[in-house]
């Protein structure tokens, strides 16, 4: 087991939660909005510094509490917490040690969620794919956190000035700075996401091919929001987005937004070369959701050489029972899981009788057998 103990202070509806581990698969059984998905989600944050259900750690802080505190035991007696504050951002420990740099979280409990939410990655906006596809870098290189800050500041403050104009006294040696840091951060993200995705192909194709007996091909397309041509190298990559950005200059200015660079990104989906969004049925969007998700699992195992904790929130009710059994099978013995339901009806009589199963209520836990 990864994890070893999980306590919560002001997170969500917890007002307070101390959780022993007592089994490699826990689940958490609870009616809707009761707060299972809550816990999962502490994990997730431990795990990624990200949540796949909201961007604002207001929304994950207690209502009327200034600051809320995730804290863990982990495998080889790491301590991680991390405090969320109203005001003052973020503060993360390791060991009792406060960190400059919180990427450096990262890493004893390497996490991959799959939520309900993710089914709508194929029909989806195509921000839901860079998000999936950031949470997989993530995994991947910690730094990537830091470098995901870094540009969405840049972003927000360069659409800032171009929204107020060059005739409201900006200079364009300041907007030209921006473009400078925008190209060097933009390039690094755009390599990374790609350099992902080639590992996460094969493996996704391999799965896809599996779960849906041999009948369908599955492609993973990265199509950049930046033209990046010739040899994948940050010098060239960079140069050529550094000329995008001034030569759309004249048109991001009239519509006081920025049109390229990697928040424009999309990742390509694509079943016997046909984009599954528009051709898929529902049941191949599942199967290949399934697949990536397989996937994501086997390349942090790959990489890492230690199979990271798989977090199942509220997927199995929106699977058919022959992928259910698919992904609890593919689960096998080899990960620690942490999954939520509404009832235990979902798990065969082996998977229930070797879990530990709570029963969340208002952000109380009401049992533990």
């Amino acid at each position: 087991m990864r994890l070893h103990r999980l306590e919560l202070r002001q997170f969500r509806n917890y007002s307070g939660l101390n959780l022993a581990f007592e089994a490699p698969r826990l689940l958490v059984i609870g009616r809707n909005g009761e707060g299972k998905s809550n816990l999962l989600e502490a994990v997730e944050l431990l795990g990624s510094l990200r949540s796949h259900r909201c961007s604002s750690d207001r929304d994950l802080i207690r209502q009327g509490e200034r600051q809320a505190l995730i804290s863990a035991a982990c495998e080889g007696g790491d301590q991680l917490e991390l405090e969320l504050r109203r005001q003052g951002g973020r503060q993360a420990r390791r060991n009792g040690k406060l960190l400059e740099r919180q990427h450096e979280l990262i890493g004893p409990l390497r996490c991959v969620g799959f939520s309900a939410l993710d089914l709508e990655l194929v029909r989806g906006e195509p921000a839901l794919r860079r998000q999936w596809l950031d949470r997989v870098v993530l995994q991947l290189e910690p730094v990537y956190a830091e470098l995901l800050s870094r540009y969405g500041r840049l972003l927000r403050q360069r659409s800032q000035l171009l929204r107020r104009g060059l005739g409201a006294g900006m200079q364009p040696e300041l907007l030209e700075a921006f473009d400078q840091q925008m190209a060097l951060i933009g390039t690094r993200l755009h390599r990374r996401r790609l350099r992902a995705l080639r590992r996460l192909e094969p493996l996704a194709a391999a799965w896809q091919e599996r779960l849906s007996g041999g009948r369908e091909q599955l492609q993973l397309r990265y199509v950049p929001g930046s033209v990046l041509e010739g040899e994948e190298a940050e010098a060239p990559w960079r140069d050529a987005l550094l000329e995008q950005l001034r030569q759309q200059r004249p048109e991001e200015l009239r519509l006081g937004q920025c049109s390229v660079g990697p928040h424009r990104d999309e990742v390509a989906l694509e079943l016997g070369e046909q984009p599954a969004r528009r051709y898929g049925s529902a049941g191949q969007q599942r199967t290949l959701v399934l697949a990536l998700k397989l996937a994501e699992l086997e390349l942090v195992q790959q990489l890492w050489g230690e199979p990271p904790l798989l977090l199942l929130d509220d997927v199995l009710a929106e699977l058919d029972p022959g992928r259910q059994q698919l992904l609890l099978e593919a689960v096998g013995e080899g990960h620690q899981c942490l999954v939520s339901a509404t009832h235990l009806g979902a798990f065969s009589g082996g998977w229930h009788q070797r879990s530990q199963v709570v029963t969340v209520e208002a952000g109380s836990l009401l049992s533990s057998q």
